[in-house]
């Protein structure tokens, strides 16, 4: 293994235990639906070792870090659905998560992809990634319940 490929491995191993894969909804008056569909990949890290997430975002070329005053840590976060389906999804395609939140980055990665293509501006596709949200990090408390988001719509 070269050495960029290391960087990579580690970073996957890192993301297995300190990632998260998110998809956030939103009230909004001018997106379609009602709602704004958010996903993001984010990890954090205590500040005086924050040169792992400054790896991340040299390594994926995207990303932003920024301090998170809710447990004053650093995080490296990425949120544009372009950067998501073209640089993250790709880095865990290939070096994939070995414990069980691969099947969240699987329903994440469809979620982007989706968004990616288009789906969200028709009312199947946006009921199909609120559904596909519903079961990502299930054991985390949802701040909308699916029925709150697409009530009528029904996949």
């Amino acid at each position: 293994m070269d050495e960029d490929s290391n960087a990579r491995a580690y970073l996957s191993g890192y993301a297995d235990g300190e990632g998260c894969f998110c998809v956030s909804f939103n009230r909004s008056k001018r997106h379609r639906f009602g709602w704004e569909i958010r996903p993001s990949f984010s990890v954090s890290q205590n500040g005086d070792r924050a040169e792992v997430l400054e790896l991340f975002q040299r390594t994926l070329g995207c990303g932003t870090l920024r301090p998170d005053r809710s447990d004053r840590t650093i995080k490296f976060e990425s949120r544009s659905v372009s950067d998501l389906a073209t640089k993250i999804l790709p880095h865990f395609e290939r070096y994939p998560l070995l414990s069980s939140k691969q099947k969240d980055f699987e329903r994440f990665a469809t979620i982007v992809q989706l968004m990616h293509d288009g789906a969200h501006l028709q009312s199947d596709g946006f009921a199909k990634i609120v559904d596909l949200a519903a079961a990502l990090n299930a054991s985390s408390k949802k701040r909308f319940e699916r029925a709150a988001i697409a009530p009528e719509m029904n996949v």
